[in-house]
């Protein structure tokens, strides 16, 4: 009997936190969409590129890589074209969004090929779905590593001149 009134109490305990929280279900909407559309990469799905807005911007890691909608699915079209993409699961999101849900903005912590990175990104409630608006990835770079990090960079640069 004691461990059925607490499993019934705790059941109404996570109830009313759920209830207490009216934008819980919007969230999981959009760590669903996010999730999906890394998955899409992964798997090289052609609804990848159906996420983006016509004019969204993607930002790679790479000082060079600010693309539009249009040149960041040109530059990847190897990668889909080979059936091989990036790997991208996300460790820990934020989801944070306007009164009305028309714009979500997140950061998240991602498991990658190369190693962990974080990123950001901006949506738009289209009314029909989530679309991709604005997205920057970059590498997390720990701080006992930024010295050796930074000075690699600037001998790459100073190469480059």
């Amino acid at each position: 009997m004691k461990h059925l009134l607490i499993a019934a109490a705790t059941a109404l305990m996570m109830h009313s936190a759920l209830a207490a929280d009216p934008d819980t279900e919007f969230r999981q909407q959009v760590n669903a969409f996010v999730d999906q559309w890394h998955d899409d990469a992964s798997h090289t799905r052609p609804d990848y590129w159906d996420k983006f807005t016509p004019t969204a911007v993607f930002i790679g890691t790479d000082k060079s890589e600010v693309w539009s909608y249009t040149e960041f699915k040109a530059w990847a079209k190897r990668f889909w074209d080979r059936k091989k993409a990036w790997s991208f699961t996300a460790q820990k999101r934020n989801v944070y969004f306007s009164p009305d849900k028309k714009y979500v903005w997140f950061d998240e912590q991602l498991n990658t090929q190369m190693g962990t990175c974080q990123a950001s990104g901006v949506l738009v409630n289209t009314g029909k779905g989530l679309k991709i608006e604005h997205y920057q990835l970059s590498l997390a770079v720990p701080n006992p590593l930024m010295d050796s990090f930074t000075k690699a960079i600037r001998e790459h640069e100073a190469k480059q001149k």
